[in-house]
C-alpha cells in the first residue's frame, strides 16, 4: 500500500506587508494527503481527503489563493500567527465571500489570545454590521495558548491539526506566536513575524518542514528575523527543510546567497 501521509504546501503568498517584489502577503496553503481515489467509473467513493488548511490569511489572501487555483471555501481553518494586517488581515473578505458562496462547513480560526474579539473589530470596521450577521456556516474562535517564555503551551487539535503555539517577540496588540502544525502525518512549523528567540529552535525542532521569516539580509530591524539571524544558528534549525518566506526588497536582493531555500508566490512543495 502505498504512504498516505504528506502536505502539499503552497505558497499562495510570500511577502512581506508592504507587497516589496509584487508579492501577496502572508498565506500558506496546506493540503494534507488523503486516501487514493478507488479506480474505475463503478469503485465506491472513499473517504474525503482531508480539508486544508491555512497559515496566515494577510489581506491580499483570496486574490492569491484564486490566483493558485484554490478555492476558498474548502480551507476548514486559518493558523494566525499574530494580529497585524498583512497576516491576519484578509479573514473578514474570507468570510464574506463564504457567505455570499453559500458555505455550510464550520470556518475555525486558530490564533493568539484576542483573536475574536479584533476579528470582530476587523469585520465592523471594513463591512460595518458584518460581524452580527446571521450565516449559514459557524465561525469558530479558537485562542491558542502559548504557554511560559520560551516554551510550549499545551496541544490543541482545530480541525483534524494538532497545534502547538510558542511566545514569539513582535508587538502585534496580543501575544504573537510561532507555531507548530502536525497534519498528513508531517511537522510544519512556522515563525510568523519574530525576532530571535530560542522557541524558533524548539518548534523546528525535528520538523519536516521550517518555513522562516528572512525580512532583511544583515541589518537589524526590530521585531523581524534577518537572514544573518538564521545563518548564525544554522546548526540549532533542526528542520528536515527549511524554507524562507515574508522577505523585503533588500532580502529579495540577496536571496541567490540565502543559505536556505527562498518562497516565492505559487511555490509548490510536498513535504
Amino acid at each position: 500500500m502505498p504512504s498516505q501521509c504528506g502536505v502539499t504546501v503552497t505558497f499562495a503568498g510570500s511577502g512581506d506587508a508592504f507587497g516589496s517584489g509584487g508579492r501577496f502577503q502572508a498565506c500558506v496553503h496546506l493540503q494534507p494527503a488523503g486516501p487514493a481515489a478507488p479506480a474505475g467509473p463503478a469503485a465506491p467513493a472513499g473517504p474525503a481527503a482531508p480539508a486544508p488548511v491555512l497559515l496566515d490569511c494577510g489581506a491580499t489572501s483570496l486574490p492569491a489563493l484564486r490566483r493558485c487555483g484554490l478555492d476558498p471555501g474548502d480551507i476548514a481553518a486559518v493558523f494566525v500567527s499574530h494580529l497585524h494586517g498583512d497576516h491576519f488581515g484578509g479573514l473578514p473578505f474570507l468570510i464574506l465571500d463564504a457567505q455570499f458562496a453559500g458555505r455550510t462547513a464550520p470556518l475555525v480560526v486558530a490564533g493568539p489570545a484576542g483573536t475574536g474579539q479584533r476579528l470582530t473589530e476587523a469585520l465592523e470596521c471594513m463591512f460595518p454590521g458584518s460581524s452580527r450577521v446571521r450565516r449559514r456556516f459557524a465561525v469558530e474562535v479558537t485562542e491558542l495558548d502559548p504557554g511560559g517564555p520560551g516554551g510550549p503551551g499545551g496541544p490543541a487539535v482545530v480541525a483534524g491539526v494538532r497545534a502547538q503555539a510558542f511566545q514569539a517577540s513582535h508587538p502585534s496588540g496580543a501575544p504573537a506566536l510561532i507555531l507548530r502544525l502536525t497534519l498528513g502525518g508531517r511537522i510544519i512549523a512556522y515563525t510568523g513575524d519574530t525576532a530571535w528567540t530560542p522557541a524558533i529552535a524548539e518548534a523546528a525542532a525535528g520538523a519536516d518542514l521550517l518555513i522562516a521569516e528572512a525580512y532583511y539580509w544583515d541589518k537589524a530591524v526590530p521585531h523581524h528575523l534577518r537572514h544573518a539571524d538564521l545563518a548564525a544558528r544554522r546548526e540549532e534549525l533542526t528542520a528536515r527543510r527549511t524554507v524562507l518566506t515574508h522577505m523585503s526588497a533588500d532580502m529579495l536582493g540577496h536571496q541567490e546567497q540565502a543559505c536556505h531555500e527562498t518562497a516565492y508566490d505559487g511555490l509548490v512543495l510536498r513535504v
